[in-house]
């Protein structure tokens, strides 16, 4: 038996997948990235050098910025921008670290200060000089307000003079080598002016050119790191000149010809977190890339499933791989988060989009949480999708491989998951309310009345979760009002840990609700029906280890947590049947899958398939 490479999609998965990929939008959004990773170009090359392989990804970097159009354009495109990543994070991680860092972090930064546009960016947006971003020092990573890096005011010239003051203060894994040509930097440094610290500014910075870098500034290569290999280097500056228009300006800070700053921010910490804002657009990037890592594991882990024969219960009987239980079964799981990941992420990027002002901190803690839930997630999925396809998972060309060493960059990149979920938890124990369904937020619980419920019933699970947030955040408080007085760090630690799991279960109601308001938008009755199963079996695992809690709490009865295992089980026998037109919805292209050789059947037959696994195959 084989998969054929790719098959017409049947009218439920197209369905799926208009719901999937942002609806009458997804030409617009998906399409031309899409069409660019089919190409050959960004097909498997086996036995690269780690320098090699850097030196393509900086190669597909400029076939994709023939792709993008007007990259000015594209920067303030968060829904464009956020689905680069989605197409090119299964191909290749290091494209997708570099695309992010030189159109969201450099460029982007650029555009979003004033006199962008009066700006020459015609050596940026035409990659003539690749854009990179220096802020994390070697001592100073998640502490960025603590950085070292100075940029002194030159009175005589007007311009700064940009300087690396300790070994601690060197910019830490930018990538600045001179593979891929000459770069220039959007640099992180503190403004002094006559001696006092004026806050964390931007400044524009060349770094080198055609004949290598330029006088005082000093790059040293790291050492390989895991994953897909970026040259990220060590870089310092030695009293290296810069004009005035170096700096990079806008309300929250500019300043005067005679060197008074003017801001409309009243600290520097604030200051410094409008500099680097385009990092909260990085998050959404970040997970952008592991969703499209998720959903491409998936699919090669489904066909594989359908196309590995074993010894049946009869005598001289094969079948398929995905007839077990144990084997679709976390699969479906895996499925089923795989759909909450996306639909959030969707939700998540429109709150972004249409964020106000006064929303501004709301919005950028929900990407955070955001962030860190759907980058663990795409870790554990693309882990139990290699492990499913065994052996064959090891192999890169099989597409699979690469993918949670690559996931583990978008879990520390753009914040530290942890870290990030540290301050939003501080942030929620007092300063968020949970939301029921059809109630305000904050509105009292309804009386314990669940008996008359189903375990099985969509609103009733969602409130459950709903019921997790809110006991995760009642003994967060209570924890903080009763810590050790006078020890501000003793207190947090007695309450961080329920204060992340709120967090936790926050992400995950969250995720929930967009689900079902995905479920709304179905137009197909079959289609609804498999959204349903799959936000269901979501919800039941997202509440299993909770069912002592909401026991305890009356939400539920002794009946519905007996009967849980029993729900679980007939929904994943109810959507089993349909694993292959779930993965279909994904839509990857039929050069991507026919590349892979598990993916398309293409793992058996003597020498092709040595052919396939150290050629062409797979990304």
């Amino acid at each position: 038996m084989s998969v054929p490479a790719h098959t017409k999609t049947h009218p439920v998965a197209d369905e799926l997948a208009r719901l999937l990929f942002e609806g009458a939008d997804r030409e617009r959004v998906h399409g031309a990235w899409r069409r660019l990773v089919r190409g050959r170009e960004f097909a498997y090359r086996a036995g690269l050098s780690p320098q090699e392989r850097t030196a393509l990804s900086y190669e597909r970097l400029r076939l994709l910025n023939e792709a993008v159009g007007d990259p000015v354009e594209l920067t303030a495109d968060p829904y464009r921008l956020a689905g680069l990543h989605e197409w090119t994070g299964p191909v290749d991680g290091g494209l997708t670290t570099l695309a992010s860092i030189h159109y969201n972090l450099f460029l982007g930064s650029v555009l979003d200060h004033d006199g962008a546009r009066e700006r020459d960016l015609s050596p940026f947006t035409s990659l003539q000089s690749t854009g990179t971003f220096l802020c994390t020092e070697l001592e100073h990573g998640n502490d960025v307000a603590s950085m070292e890096t100075t940029a002194v005011f030159d009175r005589a010239t007007g311009g700064f003079r940009l300087t690396t003051p300790t070994e601690g203060a060197q910019k830490f894994m930018p990538n600045t080598s001179l593979t891929g040509g000459p770069k220039t930097a959007v640099v992180a440094a503190r403004l002094l002016v006559d001696g006092a610290d004026r806050g964390t500014f931007l400044f524009l910075t060349p770094l080198s050119d055609e004949s290598g870098h330029l006088p005082g500034v000093r790059v040293r290569p790291l050492p390989q790191r895991t994953g897909t290999p970026v040259d990220h280097c060590l870089t310092a500056f030695d009293q290296v000149w810069l004009p005035r228009q170096a700096l990079l300006e806008a309300e929250h800070g500019r300043l005067s010809a005679d060197g008074t700053l003017t801001s409309s921010l009243g600290n520097r910490r604030k200051r410094l977190l409008r500099s680097i804002n385009r990092v909260t657009m990085g998050k959404l990037c970040m997970s952008a890339g592991t969703l499209g890592m998720s959903r491409a594991a998936l699919t090669i882990a489904v066909r594989y499933a359908h196309s590995r024969l074993l010894a049946g219960p009869k005598a001289g009987e094969r079948i398929p791989l995905a007839a077990h239980r144990s084997h679709h079964g976390r699969l479906l799981h895996a499925l089923a988060t795989a759909y909450a990941m996306t639909f959030l992420h969707r939700a998540t990027v429109s709150l972004f989009a249409a964020r106000a002002e006064e929303d501004r901190e709301e919005v950028e803690r929900e990407v955070a949480v955001s962030k860190g839930w759907i980058t663990w997630q795409a870790r554990a999925i693309t882990t139990e999708c290699r492990e499913r396809c065994g052996a064959q998972g090891l192999f890169p060309a099989n597409g699979l491989a690469d993918l949670p060493l690559n996931i583990e960059g978008g879990i520390t990149a753009e914040g530290d998951n942890l870290v990030i979920w540290v301050k939003a938890a501080s942030e929620m124990v007092f300063g968020h309310q949970v939301a029921r369904t059809g109630g305000a937020p904050g509105a009292p619980v309804a009386p314990a009345a669940p008996a008359d419920r189903e375990i099985t019933e969509l609103p009733f699970l969602r409130d459950l979760l709903a019921d997790v947030e809110r006991i995760w955040q009642d003994r967060a408080r209570a924890a903080l009002r009763e810590g050790p007085s006078g020890d501000p760090v003793g207190r947090w630690n007695v309450t961080s840990e329920a204060a992340l799991e709120m967090v936790s279960a926050h992400a995950r109601l969250r995720a929930a609700d967009a689900f079902l308001a995905a479920i709304a938008r179905t137009a197909d009755a079959r289609a609804g029906h498999l959204m349903r199963n799959l936000c269901r079996l979501f919800l039941l695992r997202q509440l299993a280890a909770h069912t002592g809690d909401l026991l305890a709490e009356g939400r539920v009865t002794a009946d519905h947590v007996r009967g849980l295992p029993r729900a679980v089980d007939t929904v994943l026998g109810d959507l089993a049947p349909h694993l292959m037109t779930l993965v279909d919805a994904f839509d990857l292209p039929a050069e991507v899958l026919s590349s892979i050789p598990i993916a398309s059947g293409g793992y058996v037959g003597g020498a092709d398939v040595c052919d396939g696994l150290v050629g062409v195959g797979g990304r």
